[in-house]
Parts: C-alpha cells; sequence; structure tokens
C-alpha cells in the first residue's frame, strides 16, 4: 500500500497538479490554487526536515491523530490547520506554475534525504515523529485532500 502511495507522489501528482487553473475554485477553504500548492510545498518541506515546526499535539491525542493518520479515513473538508492563518498565506512564487515546479523540487529533495538516511525521523506539528512510511502515508493524505479540494480526484 505504502509503495503505491509513494509511486502516486514520485508519478502521478505533480501532472494531475498540472490541471490546475490559477483561477480555480476550491470546493472549500480559504486557500486559492497557488496558495494551496505552496501550502503543500511547506508540508513537504516538513516531511523532509528542511522546515520545522511547533509540536501542537501532545499526549493520547498525539496517539488518536497517529491512528487517523495511519487510517484510510481522508481528512475532513474544512480541516482547520491553525498555522495557517485566516486570511492564507502570501504567494511567495510569482504564479502557479512556478509554485507546481517548487513543490516538484521539494518531492524530489523528500525522496533523496531519506534514500541517503531511510531510518530518518522528521517532526511533524499534528502527528509527532514520522518515519518514511508515515510520511508517505501523510503526504498522500493531505495530497488527496487537496486534490479533491479542487476537483482533480
Amino acid at each position: 500500500m505504502i509503495k503505491a502511495k509513494e509511486d502516486f507522489l514520485k508519478n502521478d501528482f505533480i501532472p494531475l497538479l498540472g490541471k490546475l487553473h490559477a483561477d480555480a475554485k476550491a470546493k472549500w477553504g480559504i486557500m486559492n490554487a497557488q496558495q494551496m500548492v505552496e501550502h503543500f510545498a511547506d508540508a513537504v518541506k516538513n516531511a523532509s526536515g528542511k522546515l520545522i515546526l511547533p509540536t501542537l499535539t501532545e499526549g493520547e491525542n498525539l496517539q488518536k491523530s497517529r491512528d487517523f493518520l495511519m487510517s484510510e479515513m481522508p481528512f475532513k473538508e474544512n480541516t482547520n490547520n491553525p498555522l495557517i492563518p485566516k486570511e492564507g498565506i502570501p504567494h511567495r512564487q510569482p504564479d502557479i506554475q512556478s509554485a507546481i515546479n517548487k513543490l516538484q523540487k521539494e518531492l524530489s529533495h523528500f525522496f533523496e534525504v531519506f534514500e541517503k538516511n531511510p531510518n530518518l525521523k522528521t517532526g511533524n506539528a499534528f502527528f509527532g515523529q514520522l518515519d518514511y512510511n508515515m510520511n508517505i502515508q501523510l503526504l498522500h493524505k493531505h495530497a488527496m485532500h487537496h486534490l479533491k479540494q479542487f476537483g482533480l480526484v
């Protein structure tokens, strides 16, 4: 199952995002298409250890979060992320294609990092310390959430 999710992230995710128009309307949420792509790039940077975030989930809530993570239950529409400002995230790239290209670079970096250090664990604000398989699970679940948000799956 993880292999299929890894393959999806390596081969299918970016081409699907390539179908996303800058003015695409989300079915839910506050982010526009480019903000979503840049937000996902940050999630990948976090998964590779390049972006360190504070831990927001502790104790028994952490175990509940990890149980959810490893399940096949999707993220709910309008899932609250306290790390995203209410007004959304300002664009950092000049256009959506540049944002997608940056995301592709971050995904490649993520896979390189774990190829060099397969036992690495990286910290996630909501799910704690994650190994490679847990990061793949999270990135795939997160990708599917946003692809559904913009009607790409």
